[in-house]
């Protein structure tokens, strides 16, 4: 049983930082799909940052490139969300997700989700 557990979220000032943490469990493939995802309420849960675990490769939503920055410790299983110069309209409900079939932007074809964390940005 796959699982995947966020912390790392709370209130900050806008022009604060973050870092988000999703630990996983249950797997010990190298090579899949982890990612970020958010939602505000009202909204879609959009892709901010994917990472292919087995290349390296990413691919960031312009709405933070250049202020947030994914990245992975494999010793520890836990994918990492560092975000910098955070600003109200980046408050949401933060989503870690992980696929070992797709790696896309699509969070439908993300079959395991963490539960959420949520990240509150106050001008």
């Amino acid at each position: 049983l796959v699982q995947l557990v966020e912390s790392g979220g709370g209130s900050v000032q806008a022009g604060g930082s973050l870092r988000l943490s999703c630990a996983a469990y249950g797997y010990a493939s190298s090579d899949y799909c982890m990612g970020w995802f958010r939602q505000a309420p009202g909204k879609e849960r959009e892709a901010i940052a994917i990472m292919n675990t087995g290349d390296g490769s990413t691919f960031y939503a312009s709405s933070v490139k250049g202020r947030f920055t994914i990245s992975q410790d494999n010793a520890k299983n836990t994918l990492y969300l560092q975000m910098n110069s955070l600003k109200p309209e980046d408050t949401a409900m933060y989503y870690c997700a992980a696929s070992f079939h797709y790696c896309t932007d699509l969070s439908h074809l993300f079959p395991y989700w963490g539960q959420g964390t949520q990240v509150t940005v106050s001008s």
